[in-house]
């Protein structure tokens, strides 16, 4: 119980709380007394098993021998005061209980919160347990302890048993009822309990919100459910009229409506209302979605004329959502596996981008800005989206060969092609932005490619400065269609005649692209072609436009992966060779909206090789562009080829004035009047000699 200190006296015990009245007033009365969480625990156990043993019928033999030791502790302990326990019981009663419901009481729990705050199952067994150890050494002790050692007993024990009265053993009573009847529900949040428990107070507010806010969406999915229309029946579209304009649209019905054109649209011959058409179901889902994801009403209808209506709602969802960070390495500097392993050591959380990129590595998180890290100043990475490596690695330029990038900025696909040739060779990197041109700079010199040049031209004149290249890569600027994750402005700023003033542009580039190609080039003669858009007019028109303007045809890739290009569209049939072009999606890939086509260049002849006989053979024939019964490289078209190239010839003659023609044709004329006006039979004239 206390150490025996040398004078006789007992000392106090460890870890004990005092109440001093004189320093700390209590709220019941003040009382001096000293109180350890032991003593508390094993009080408390024994009232309770007094409290079990009367229920169950036991002999009072137990609860007196209890109640002995209470009142002969509250005698010595009112002996040892000088006070009279008839006079201060209440008070050492109430000062008592305070401490006691204190020292029980978990960390962490104020008062407000220990009114519906309960300790976990499994805290309260090992309270239990550690409670009952206590209450089996204090029987041994009290049946063998002689009354002299019960007499020296300190005066803490007898205030801590003297507050022992029947107020508190009801209390505990009811709270071990109360404990019970609530066990089965707090041992499946035992764990979560102790985990709570640790936690700041502000953290466990947290995760009650979210735990309120995850059981709103529960209930509000299943009165969804139950509110729902069955699959058979039939939907009543709502007019337009019936809604208030000026008024907040309500996105949660607007969403429900969508779910219900939706359902009807896939089975539109058995849920359509009777007298809607097809179109007045479209025309309003057109509207809910422009208004549910913030588009303007020309994008949505576009998606849906491209796209399925299951595939425009998967589309519009991944619009919605980051693109995940990826970074590229520079081989001119590192390995993979070495950039990987430093770039792990400094808390990021990374893999490979796919089995498709050898050089691609995908960012989860990281502890560092991933922009500002060592390995990123010395070069040794890129931040690159996983859709530009797909050009480079179509175009896969070979060592030693001269190289255009006609639209380079801000250098991530120069960089990478710089990386493919090792330094060799040359690249002309081209930029028409001045302002951009700093970028395209900084990020060459960063990166250590020493094999660029970098110019600032009009990609159209391109041919006639710098002639002939191996191999030419465009990634033309575009409506930006397929980028809606990074720039949400798309969304309300496009049109119809932006799309097409883009499409315009990326012919005359691509003419020019093609022109600067050498078709002679042992180890090149390849164009390649790249958007960042999702449109039509962008992708596959352009490249419809291009074969019957220059003579190239279309080759793989070599992308194993990505959906194939349209051959019609609203109408429109396109090249038949057009499907072996590459579409990446958001919602299919996990990577931003994509389109990539490879040319090889046949010839450098730049006069259009497209005719109305031309066109005629290619509407007739099924089969493809090209004829089936010649060589891969033989087009339609070559009968025509000694035509164009006599028109060609014409065009190189000099041309001759108008005025030029007329003066010798009245000479002409002069010369004939004056042949027919000399007789026939009229001699010349003898020439006479001239004098010496």
């Amino acid at each position: 119980r206390g150490r025996r200190r040398t004078d006789g006296r007992t000392m106090a015990p460890p870890r004990a709380i005092k109440t001093d009245a004189t320093t700390t007033p209590a709220r019941g009365g003040g009382r001096e007394g000293v109180v350890t969480p032991r003593t508390a625990r094993a009080n408390r156990v024994k009232a309770r098993s007094a409290a079990a043993a009367a229920g169950r019928g036991r002999p009072k033999g137990g609860q007196s021998t209890t109640t002995g030791k209470m009142t002969r502790a509250n005698a010595a302990s009112s002996s040892d005061d000088g006070r009279s326990s008839e006079d201060d019981g209440s008070s050492a009663s109430e000062d008592d209980d305070e401490v006691v419901e204190k020292s029980t009481k978990k960390k962490g729990f104020s008062d407000e919160n220990a009114k519906w705050l309960k300790p976990s199952a499994k805290t309260r067994a090992e309270e239990n347990s550690g409670s009952d150890d206590d209450d089996d050494d204090d029987d041994d002790d009290e049946g063998s302890s002689s009354d002299d050692d019960d007499g020296d007993d300190d005066d803490e024990f007898a205030a801590l048993d003297g507050a022992g009265d029947d107020d508190e053993e009801d209390e505990d009573e009811d709270e071990e009822e109360g404990s019970d009847d609530d066990s089965g529900s707090s041992d499946d949040d035992s764990e979560s309990s102790s985990e709570e428990e640790a936690m700041l107070p502000i953290e466990r507010k947290a995760l009650k919100e979210d735990a309120r806010r995850a059981k709103a969406q529960e209930d509000a999915r299943a009165e969804q459910l139950e509110t729902n229309i069955q699959e058979g029946d039939v939907y009543q579209l709502p007019d337009s009229d019936d809604e208030d304009d000026d008024g907040v649209p309500d996105l949660s019905a607007i969403q429900m409506r969508i779910q219900e054109i939706v359902r009807v649209l896939k089975d539109f011959k058995n849920r359509r209302e009777s007298g809607k058409s097809r179109a007045d179901y479209i025309g309003r889902l057109v509207s809910d979605l422009a208004t549910y994801y913030g588009y303007n009403s020309f994008l949505i209808q576009y998606f849906l004329d491209t796209f399925s209506v299951e595939e425009t709602m998967e589309l519009l969802e991944a619009n919605e959502q980051q693109r995940p960070v990826t970074i590229r390495t520079n081989t001119l500097k590192v390995r993979r596996r070495e950039l990987a392993e430093s770039l792990i050591n400094r808390g990021v959380n990374l893999d490979p981008v796919g089995k498709w990129s050898k050089v691609g590595l995908l960012v989860y998180d990281s502890r560092v800005p991933i922009g500002a890290t060592p390995e990123y100043m010395a070069g040794h990475y890129i931040l690159q989206s996983a859709s530009s490596f797909l050009p480079c690695m179509a175009l896969a330029p070979q060592e030693g060969e001269r190289v255009l990038d006609m639209a380079a900025a801000p250098g991530g696909k120069t960089t990478y092609l710089a990386a493919l040739m090792r330094n060799t060779g040359m690249i002309f990197a081209n930029e028409y932005q001045k302002k951009r041109l700093s970028s395209l700079v900084a990020n060459l010199q960063r990166l250590g490619c020493t094999n660029s040049t970098v110019c600032n031209y009009d990609g159209r004149a391109l041919p006639k400065v710098i002639g002939h290249v191996d191999r030419v890569l465009l990634d033309a600027p575009c409506s930006g269609t397929g980028v809606i994750a990074k720039d949400s402005s798309v969304k309300v700023s496009k049109s119809a005649e932006d799309i097409a003033k883009c499409a315009h542009l990326q012919k005359e580039l691509l003419v020019a692209a093609i022109d600067c190609c050498d078709a002679n080039s042992k180890t090149g003669g390849y164009v390649v072609y790249s958007t960042c858009s999702i449109a039509v007019e962008e992708n596959e028109a352009v490249v419809d436009y291009i074969l019957r303007k220059r003579d190239v045809k279309i080759v793989s890739s070599g992308l194993e992966f990505g959906r194939k290009g349209f051959t019609s569209y609203r109408g429109k049939n396109f090249h038949p060779s057009v499907e072996m072009a590459r579409r990446f999606y958001p919602h299919v890939h996990n990577m931003d909206g994509f389109f990539v086509c490879k040319f090889k260049k046949l010839s450098n002849r730049t006069v259009p090789t497209s005719n109305d006989a031309f066109d005629e053979a290619r509407a007739a024939m099924a089969s493809g562009y090209f004829d089936a019964g010649n060589d891969d490289d033989t087009r339609i078209d070559d009968v025509n080829a000694a035509t164009a190239t006599e028109q060609q010839e014409k065009k190189k003659r000099k041309r001759v004035p108008g005025y030029v023609k007329a003066a010798k044709a009245e000479v002409e004329a002069e010369l004939a009047t004056k042949k027919s006006s000399t007789p026939a039979g009229k001699s010349k004239k003898a020439k006479t000699p001239k004098k010496k």
